[in-house]
């Protein structure tokens, strides 16, 4: 090809690379609860699909059979419709490229699988696992590559009458990718720049399994990914040692010109950093790793999730957007129509991100803040009736009004301020030690009598009556607060008194300071 006419190709193709559609896929398997790691790939996705004008695709690789977990794809599928983020096509959602539940593409898989073999850039093997143990013990470091594939039970060392009567005979086999010797890999990698491998280091990957007439994720990824015009592959780092096979196995189908683009998210690491994020460091360290609880049904453990932790969708969506890439600003809060036009796929982090969960902790208190008493006061509702069947939702949204701010979850606000709708029937020790003098009871009685003669039991007219009372008599004004506080609270905590005594109304205020003056004397 003259220099003129690869100029004017090349410029075609750069022109159809940019008209193409953007469409990005999320593919969880349904081997068990979804990790909070897999969504934080799915939020990247959803960003770069709506930034982009673009389709988020949600399919389900299900071709380890073994693995299959019940129930597990309906748990992700509500995960992901409690957080909000949206697929535009896939397994529920409908769409004209599926089916997207890879267990229903047999018959599509096999096809490819076949012109692989026809190619010679796949090639049968009849290895059985006694067979590939002894080859391991017998070389170090084993793998089946160019360089060992010689030594084995296959098509390229067996006739082929050989294969024909062993596959005849129903003899289980797997279909082996041929990585040629010799070949410069080369992977774009949005994030990462040129990654660059060399073929001799790759090993012949198994595509297919006759056992259970499936292919393994690599071939299913490519082959699906291809009819389904994925445009960029967003992922895992996990998954970038997987590249260079990924990008031969598109070369051997003749699909180079329509590859995807490759993004290789960094991993979540552990908060201290040391090693990748597991189930185990939540448990231990007090925080959840799925968006949702998780009973297993095999084992019947549950799993701590985040919405059943009290934790705000919006929150989540926030916390895991800035693991590995921030805007550039000082700005923390976005809400996810925000973070849609500001997201930069190239700005990612190559190296991992570590899970501060007390920052997901700072996410949650600060959309409380943001949220309106009337919000929260919904919330807090029910766990009120619980405890007091007969409190109103006006009654609630009047303490949620004064006490959201003090709290990070909503279930924290029982405990914090359960006293508004229970009197206490103890005092905690400590502070009647530090707070309840020799004279509190007497100065209090006469205090009760200053309350029973206001008619105005508002919080302003509290103040000033009381306010003056105190400095007529002389009496530290410390003292009175605090000792009065002990008997309507139970202990020395809560907002303003004037807000708690005109919130109880004079009856109950002044019924609970008499039970105190009783019991503490």
């Amino acid at each position: 090809m003259n220099y003129e006419l690869f100029c004017t190709f090349a410029g075609k193709l750069t022109k159809t690379m940019s008209e193409r559609r953007v469409r990005v896929r999320f593919a969880p398997s349904p081997t068990g609860a979804l990790h909070i790691g897999g969504v934080r790939t799915a939020l990247y996705n959803y960003l770069f699909a709506r930034q982009h004008g673009g389709d988020l695709v949600f399919r389900i690789e299900d071709t380890d059979s073994n693995r299959f977990v019940p129930g597990a794809e309906e748990y992700i599928i509500e995960s992901f419709k409690w957080l909000g983020i949206q697929f535009d096509e896939g397994v529920s959602f409908g769409g004209d490229k599926g089916p997207y539940r890879q267990s229903e593409r047999r018959d599509i898989y096999k096809k490819y699988v076949q012109q692989l073999l026809d190619a010679d850039k796949a090639y049968i093997a009849f290895d059985t696992p006694e067979e590939l143990e002894a080859k391991r013990a017998e070389i170090q470091n084993f793998q089946y590559d160019c360089h060992t594939r010689t030594q084995m039970r296959n098509s390229l060392t067996l006739s082929r009458e050989e294969v024909d009567r062993l596959i005849a005979d129903g003899k289980q086999y797997v279909v082996r990718f041929r990585v040629e010797a010799g070949q410069e890999v080369l992977v774009n990698d949005l994030i990462r720049g040129e990654v660059r491998v060399k073929s001799d280091i790759l090993d012949d990957k198994v595509l297919y399994k006759s056992a259970d007439q499936l292919p393994t994720y690599h071939l299913a990824n490519i082959v699906d990914d291809h009819l389904m015009e994925i445009s960029h592959v967003i992922r895992g780092e996990e998954w970038l040692p997987s590249a260079p096979l990924h990008v031969l196995l598109y070369q051997a189908f003749g699909w180079e010109d329509t590859m995807p683009q490759f993004a290789h998210l960094p991993l979540l690491l552990k908060p201290d950093g040391k090693g990748k994020l597991s189930k185990r460091d939540g448990d231990r360290l007090g925080f959840p790793v799925f968006p949702l609880e998780w009973h297993d049904p095999k084992t019947g453990e549950v799993s701590r999730g985040y919405r059943e932790d009290g934790y705000f969708p919006e929150a989540v969506i926030n916390f895991l957007a800035l693991l590995g890439w921030n805007p550039g600003t000082e700005q923390e809060i976005f809400s996810l129509d925000e973070l849609v036009p500001l997201f930069d796929i190239t700005k990612c982090s190559k190296a991992g991100a570590k899970f501060a969960y007390d920052k997901g902790i700072w996410f949650n208190h600060e959309y409380i803040l943001m949220k309106s008493a009337e919000e929260i006061a919904q919330l807090f509702f029910p766990i009120v009736k619980e405890h007091c069947p007969e409190e109103t939702l006006e009654r609630v949204t009047k303490v949620t009004a004064m006490m959201k701010d003090r709290v990070s979850f909503v279930n924290e606000l029982w405990p914090l301020c359960s006293f508004f709708f229970e009197a206490p029937i103890e005092y905690d020790e400590k502070t009647v030690k530090k707070r309840w003098k020799e004279d509190s009871g007497q100065q209090l009685t006469e205090l009760i009598t200053v309350l029973e003669g206001i008619d105005d039991f508002s919080l302003e007219n509290q103040e000033q009556v009381v306010h003056a009372w105190i400095e007529q008599k002389e009496y530290k004004l410390g003292n009175i607060m605090n000792a009065w506080r002990l008997t309507l609270v139970g202990e020395g905590k809560g907002p303003g008194m004037f807000d708690i005594s005109a919130f109880l109304g004079k009856d109950e205020t002044i019924k609970r300071m008499k039970r105190a003056i009783e019991t503490l004397g």
